[in-house]
């Protein structure tokens, strides 16, 4: 079982939408998956579970998610943290979700208190490591391949801890500057989790609920939701675009590389894992059927002729961009496993 997260401090990068639509295409490649929502917003559980019916979840099922699932650790109870009863996705039978919580922030302060004074308390020790272990644990329960994180858009001590507990992470960006500013900010910023991490990992081998000794491997970025012209990026994105990309190899690589974040040169076709296009109309439909774009059926498209005939067109080549992307993911964890 491998973890992936997807992270960037800054909000509007699809970040949610490509989380769901590449765990749903692995599972096209005959991986099983779980989906974990760690954002408060908690956009990829209402996108699985819908919103008209998250009221009537939360009643019947009011402790089944990350908040209440680590409750154990931030409470201090004399009990093990338990794996979660997931969420199947549709009808998509080995696809998962970890439900998240709009209350995980909560659990922001004491988790940041946790980081300074771990040699003081021992209880605290148990804070860092608890999201691993939570996630590890029904991860194995059941059977999973690929852990895939979607993270809040904030440099804060959760996403620190569930940067730290990965194998993998993957920066989604859209094509403006501030996704620019943003990738400046993560190559000075990311770093310094894991020199954290190499510190205090040593120090939690006794805890409860232990970081795990692995360093998270940068597997690339992507660029999203951006308009097209006769099948490429438009003329002012793909400008904005080629900047994105030199500021990953001159900034960010640099940066990761001290820290020993990437995996061999050698492993990388491009630092671009998928440019993704916007959804355009087949958005309202994946918002109301809560199925990927590429696994919208005819029907749910709800046009005739020329119109539909055009959609049929988009929905392949978001399958085509989907598959292309799940196959760079397979091919460098692949890469990183036998080298």
């Amino acid at each position: 079982m491998k973890i992936i997260s997807f992270f960037n401090h800054k909000g509007g990068v699809s970040k949610t939408t490509s989380t769901y639509h590449l765990g749903w295409m692995l599972t096209n490649k005959n991986k099983k998956v779980l989906l974990v929502d760690t954002d408060s917003q908690c956009n990829l559980t209402l996108t699985v579970i819908g919103q008209d019916n998250y009221e009537q979840f939360v009643k019947e099922q009011p402790n089944n998610n990350i908040k209440s699932g680590l409750s154990a650790a931030f409470q201090s109870r004399p009990e093990l943290i338990k794996p979660l009863k997931c969420v199947p996705v549709k009808d998509n039978q080995s696809l998962f979700l970890l439900p998240g919580s709009f209350e995980i922030t909560e659990h922001e302060v004491q988790l940041g208190v946790s980081f300074q004074l771990t040699n003081t308390f021992s209880t605290l020790k148990n804070l860092p490591g608890s999201f691993y272990y939570l996630i590890r644990k029904t991860a194995e329960e059941l059977g999973i391949d690929i852990v895939l994180i979607d993270l809040n858009p904030s440099l804060s001590a959760i996403n620190q801890a569930l940067i730290v507990s990965s194998d993998y992470f993957v920066l989604p960006t859209s094509p403006d500057y501030f996704s620019d500013m943003a990738i400046r900010s993560i190559a000075r910023v990311m770093p310094n989790w894991e020199r954290w991490a190499k510190q205090v990992r040593p120090m939690f081998e006794d805890a409860t609920y232990p970081l795990p000794m692995t360093t998270p491997k940068f597997l690339g970025y992507t660029v999203n939701d951006f308009t097209i012209n006769k099948g490429k990026a438009a003329k002012a994105f793909q400008s904005v675009i080629d900047e994105i990309d030199l500021t990953v190899r001159k900034e960010l690589l640099p940066s990761f590389a001290k820290v020993d974040m990437l995996l061999p040169s050698d492993a990388y076709k491009g630092y671009l894992l998928a440019d993704i296009p916007n959804f355009a109309t087949l958005m309202a439909h994946y918002q109301e059927y809560g199925v990927p774009v590429f696994e919208l059926s005819d029907a749910m498209m709800k046009k005739t002729g020329i119109v539909l005939e055009n959609q049929i067109k988009r929905r392949e080549s978001f399958r085509e961009k989907f598959s292309s992307f799940a196959d760079e993911v397979l091919r460098l964890m692949d890469y990183a496993e036998s080298h």
